[in-house]
């Protein structure tokens, strides 16, 4: 489960068992954890976020999304990035 990224108490990471999924993130504050396309950006599922926390993560995930697409790209492998 290697950690792309850590800002403002979120942690993005990825499962590395999720390759043939289209490119997202998973991300983790408190005991909450959501789940983030990369291509659109779009919330894809929710655990526990307030609206103020998803529109943070949100804001993060957009704000990065080319260096979180790069480091998808890298970790499986696809020759799309």
């Amino acid at each position: 489960m290697p950690t792309v990224l850590r800002q403002s108490g979120y942690r993005l990471y990825f499962y590395s068992h999720e390759p043939n999924e289209p490119p997202h993130v998973h991300a983790d504050k408190g005991g909450a954890s959501a789940k983030v396309w990369l291509d659109d950006p779009a919330i894809a599922r929710n655990f526990g976020f307030n609206a103020r926390e998803l529109a943070a993560l949100f804001d993060i995930v957009r704000d990065n999304r080319e260096s979180l697409l790069k480091a998808w790209h890298g970790y499986f492998g696809s020759q799309d990035g």
